[in-house]
């Protein structure tokens, strides 16, 4: 099946309870397809409930609520057109301080659990020959300091994207990347509070290391917040990945994303470490 926004399809979209998961689904859906959304609460699905979108109750860490989305998949009499990875955390913090745990959640949601969602549909999807999104983010492609764990999960998002594509083109199911910059959405404001509670417990050797640093990243993380693209916006190029009939293998979204990626390609590493300190100076607290 060649997937179109001419004739309706069925795509899944996790992650979907708000930002640009929420946004995706409904672009979808006013492009005329049907929708299975994956949200953690009922309220958040009834929020996006219509004729066309069936909210599912997904957490993607865990495996029986995975195997209820496969079966509610199956239920349906649409082929599935394409599955979107878009479930995911941020939580900023230094290697030095971020917790074992908090590295496992990190991979838990933004790795492992689309790995899982993955291949619980992929007999669907080849079936169709559909389409896997896998939701990445030029911190997938860049690491920031204190972006450790989140770059790490999308790193290996990346890298398992390109190997999946590779398989699966014979077999007439298509992968693509998205990798979002700054967005306006919740998720940066949950990982502020969790980075700010982490940097509450440190040391005051690692408060002498890595305060000031800490400091700069919040601050950046409002300035995305207030300046970042809407997920409405993100979310018509999400769906351009999802439906296009010949799409790109990677789309980035907004112009701080494809200016990083163009740097994390053409750069030496060395230029690219003072391109990021000089654009956290600014942000230190005066006393640095």
């Amino acid at each position: 099946m060649t997937t179109s926004t001419e004739s309706a399809s069925l795509f899944v979209v996790t992650g979907a309870s708000t930002g640009m998961g929420a946004a995706t689904v409904r672009e979808l859906a006013a492009r005329g397809h049907h929708v299975l959304a994956g949200v953690r609460r009922a309220e958040d699905g009834r929020a996006l409930q219509s004729s066309t979108v069936r909210p599912v109750i997904l957490d993607i860490t865990e495996p029986e609520q995975i195997a209820d989305l496969a079966a509610a998949v199956e239920a349906e009499d649409l082929p599935l057109a394409a599955l979107i990875n878009n479930a995911g955390i941020a939580v900023n913090a230094p290697v030095e301080v971020m917790p074992l745990a908090e590295w496992r959640r990190q991979f838990d949601v933004n790795f492992f659990g689309h790995i899982a969602v993955t291949q619980a549909l992929l007999p669907a999807l080849l079936r169709s020959r559909g389409r896997v999104v896998m939701m990445s983010s030029v911190g997938g492609r860049l690491a920031q300091p204190t972006y450790g764990a989140y770059s790490g999960s999308k790193f290996a998002l990346e890298a398992v994207s390109d190997s999946l594509r590779r398989e699966l083109a014979p077999h007439g199911v298509g992968v693509v990347v998205v990798e979002p910059g700054a967005v306006r959405t919740e998720m940066v404001g949950r990982g502020g509070v969790t980075a700010r509670r982490l940097s509450s417990e440190m040391t005051q050797d690692q408060q002498r290391r890595y305060g000031g640093l800490i400091h700069a990243i919040l601050a950046q993380s409002e300035g995305f917040l207030r300046d970042g693209v809407t997920a409405d916006t993100a979310a018509k190029t999400i769906a351009v990945a999802a439906t296009r009939p010949r799409p790109r293998t990677r789309y980035t979204i907004g112009r701080d994303a494809a200016l990083l990626t163009r740097l994390a390609r053409f750069l030496p590493d060395r230029a690219i470490d003072r391109v990021l300190t000089r654009a956290l100076r600014p942000l230190y607290p005066a006393a640095e």
